[in-house]
């Protein structure tokens, strides 16, 4: 651990002491001089003990495996959270799980006044790793299922997985006595974007924390060349980059959905509402198009320009009409022409009863003046069609709902599209732990 803060300055290197390996000859330079417990020999990879003045030899390892080529190089410095960091040590771990052997890698950092933290790496997924400042308080039933959570520092951790961990290769120094080979079971908490991890050997229990960092961020933290391997698949307490803005999102929702039904309303209470006309006509059997038109009485649209509800509904049974509208301004002759169609049509088959279409249809026509109007009807239906009676009513400045609706609608498909991106990927996420998620059935079609 550290020995204090500096006087005065920029931190001083860590002082760097050079010894020899008793079994290669090769030059050894302990940067964590004091602090280092095992270190390992460039030369012939024979893991050493740090503690002893004649450096004994605690585990030999001759052959040099192709794995033992770590991302960042040792005696890389950087800087971690505003503090200068030194690389020191690295080890390659692997985990074997239904029979498929995983690897990651672990770098050891170092300063001489903070102590050590490290670094964690699995398929371009980074974490910033330190020693937990006391124990996390476990939930009862960890010895009992498979299933559990852990608290520390009043925040809860959900199990993620637990498996065997075996270190395979080892390089620079390490604060405790390092082995290749060397067993411990991990078990993983998650609260994203941090993870707590339970490491128990033979010998000892150890908690550590760590939080996810960018492969982007440790290049620019380490000034290193080039760019970092692209991140592959979801990690365990990696960020969702949806997750953040879901509740956000619901948040504004909701925010927005009552703004609206305050809109509605005023806007309703301030409505007129007023029935400018309401009129019953008849399409008699077999009338042909044009004798049938017609125009109506002349009726008031009152008050400011406003919009105007044009109703229209029919007794069509398994029969259509079409009317072709005029809303006529009798004092200025403007015109507002516009159809409807009314089809309501019904019946059975191999699947039961059906129907489609309405016998009835309400439309609305925007920002009218007021004035003394009338409407031309003009109906028309199919050759050799039954009476047909159909009823009209014009009301004046009646509130436009399904506006409200298209608004509410616009709000809602984002945060259902932000909600569903979060929910696939913590199920991507869980689908890799010893939890994972229900699968989605399917139907199979015979």
């Amino acid at each position: 651990m550290g020995t204090g803060a500096p006087t005065s300055g920029a931190p001083p290197k860590p002082e760097v002491k050079a010894l020899q390996c008793p079994k290669c000859g090769a030059a050894i330079e302990l940067r964590s001089f004091g602090h280092a417990v095992s270190v390992v020999c460039s030369g012939c990879h024979s893991i050493l003990d740090a503690k002893d003045p004649n450096l004994q030899i605690l585990q030999e390892f001759q052959r040099i495996t192709a794995d033992v080529a770590p991302l960042i190089p040792l005696g890389t410095r950087g800087k971690i959270r505003g503090t200068d960091f030194e690389i020191i040590g690295y080890q390659r771990r692997s985990t074997t799980v239904e029979g498929i052997d995983y690897s990651w890698s672990e770098y050891v950092l170092f300063n001489p006044y903070k102590g050590f933290r490290y670094l964690t790496e699995y398929n371009g997924h980074w974490n910033d790793v330190t020693v937990c400042k006391e124990v996390p308080i476990l939930d009862p039933r960890l010895e009992s299922t498979s299933f559990s959570s852990a608290n520390y520092l009043g925040e809860v951790y959900k199990h993620f997985q637990t498996s065997g961990a075996k270190t395979t290769s080892v390089l620079g120094e390490f604060p405790w006595q390092v082995r290749v080979g060397e067993a411990a079971v991990v078990t993983d908490f998650i609260h994203p974007p941090r993870v707590l991890s339970r490491e128990k050997s033979t010998e000892e229990v150890s908690w550590s924390l760590g939080e996810y960092m960018y492969g982007r961020d440790v290049w620019s933290a380490f000034h290193l060349p080039g760019s970092p391997p692209a991140a592959v698949g979801v990690f365990e307490n990696q960020p969702s980059p949806a997750s953040t803005d879901v509740k956000k999102t619901w948040a504004a929702f909701a925010g927005f959905v009552f703004f609206l039904l305050l809109l509605l309303v005023a806007f309703d209470l301030a409505s007129q509402k007023d029935i400018a006309l309401n009129a019953s006509y008849t399409l008699k059997p077999g009338e042909p198009k044009g004798e049938a038109s017609f125009v109506t009485d002349v009726f008031e649209l009152k008050g400011r320009t406003s919009d105007v509800e044009l109703t229209t509904s029919t007794n069509v049974n398994n029969a259509w009409i079409y009317l072709n509208y005029a809303l006529i301004n009798q004092d200025t002759g403007e015109a507002w022409d516009f159809g409807r169609e009314m089809s309501y049509y019904h019946g059975y088959d191999g699947d039961g009863s059906w129907s489609e279409g309405s016998a009835n249809d309400t439309v609305t026509i925007p920002t009218i003046p007021s004035g003394h109007y009338y409407l031309r009807i003009e109906p028309e239906s199919e050759s050799g069609h039954p009476q047909i009676v159909y009823q009209v009513v014009v009301k004046r400045d009646v509130p436009v709902l399904r506006i409200y609706g298209v608004g509410l609608l616009a709000l809602l498909i984002p945060a259902i599209i932000i909600t569903w991106r979060s929910m696939g990927f913590e199920r991507a996420r869980w689908s890799e732990s010893d939890h994972p998620p229900a699968p989605i059935l399917q139907r199979e079609d015979n």
